[in-house]
């Protein structure tokens, strides 16, 4: 049995990790502001994060096998998790984002040649490996810089929050670099998957670009099993989490429209122009070939997404995307 501390685990996937590593046997804890209470057979220390010396405080003489960090959005917060967990965490978990690679949100003006992770940024891959990204050798810019976009602010937090855990790790650390969570009906609070069932359903074009690129996806309870299953292990650094397959959203609506009944309309926006929340103008889906061959096995996007789908379906309309 292991000692594991979850931070935050009060929604979504994180409710499900909490669950599941209490299911297996292990002593679990979760540690929030008291936003919501526990499940049964879970412990509970009461703190905000962001408070230095009142989480010392709450969280006393303990010390846990595996800390996952599910709420870690900015370096500060990374720099005090850091100092707070040296010598009481035996291994340190974040759920970082599949953003981190998207090359419109990476610091410096475009170059062609610049370096990932660097001031400037190029062109990744059709499909970016943990290696396309050096968060280690990264400028350190505390706090984040601030940005308009909260889609480059919510990126660039998370770059650097990793930067700070790998730079000097003070535990064996892990970040989870999450591609898009979908499934679970109402649970899916960004309503992404929702905006395109109910597009596709009312007969409203769907926008996208004119040549949209493929990104990655991964199903609720699998980034839950991945997570868990990250914090039990041995490895160290940066590992993507994604469903075997890809799709773009012309293939995501596609489904959409399958599992409906109906035919997807589409309207093509100017280049630059905001489109639907996963059609993208650059590529940056995600290789899973890193966890995979360290033991988890994957399954299909096509898969799950059908049910995914008719959960998204069933709970109607009402919710907008981020």
């Amino acid at each position: 049995m292991n000692t594991i501390l979850v931070i935050g685990g009060s929604r979504y996937f994180g409710k499900s990790l909490v669950l599941k590593a209490r299911d297996a046997g292990h002593q679990v804890t979760v540690l929030n502001r008291g936003s919501s209470a526990p499940p049964a057979g879970v412990g509970h220390v009461l703190a905000d994060r962001d408070d230095e010396e009142g989480l010392r405080a709450a969280l006393g003489p303990r010390t846990f096998d595996a800390v996952i960090d599910q709420v870690c959005y900015t370096p500060r917060q990374a720099a005090v998790a850091r100092r707070v967990f040296a010598g009481r965490a035996g291994r340190y978990v974040m759920t970082s984002t599949m953003e981190v690679y998207d090359p419109a949100t990476l610091p410096g003006p475009a170059a062609a040649d610049g370096p990932v992770g660097g001031r400037g940024r190029r062109p990744f891959p059709h499909r970016v490996t943990e290696d396309s990204l050096d968060l280690a050798r990264a400028p350190h810019t505390t706090p984040a810089e601030p940005h308009a976009d909260p889609a480059r602010a919510y990126a660039e937090g998370k770059r650097q929050a990793e930067a700070v855990f790998l730079r000097d790790p003070a535990f064996p650390f892990v970040s989870v670099r999450t591609a898009h969570v979908l499934g679970g009906g109402r649970e899916e609070w960004t309503g992404r998957l929702a905006h395109y069932v109910e597009r596709i359903a009312s007969g409203t074009p769907v926008d996208v670009h004119a040549a949209p690129h493929a990104t990655s996806f991964i199903h609720h309870r699998e980034i839950a099993d991945l997570l868990y299953w990250a914090a039990v292990q041995s490895f160290t650094g940066p590992v993507n989490a994604a469903s075997d397959g890809v799709l773009d959203v012309t293939g995501l609506c596609e489904l959409v429209a399958a599992q409906l009944g109906r035919r997807p309309r589409y309207r093509v926006v100017e280049q630059g122009a905001a489109a639907s929340p996963f059609s993208f103008d650059r590529a940056y889906a995600m290789d899973n070939g890193r966890a995979a061959a360290l033991g988890f096995g994957f399954g299909r996007v096509t898969g799950w997404l059908p049910s995914a789908i008719a959960e998204a379906a069933s709970c109607g309309a009402g919710r907008s995307p981020l």
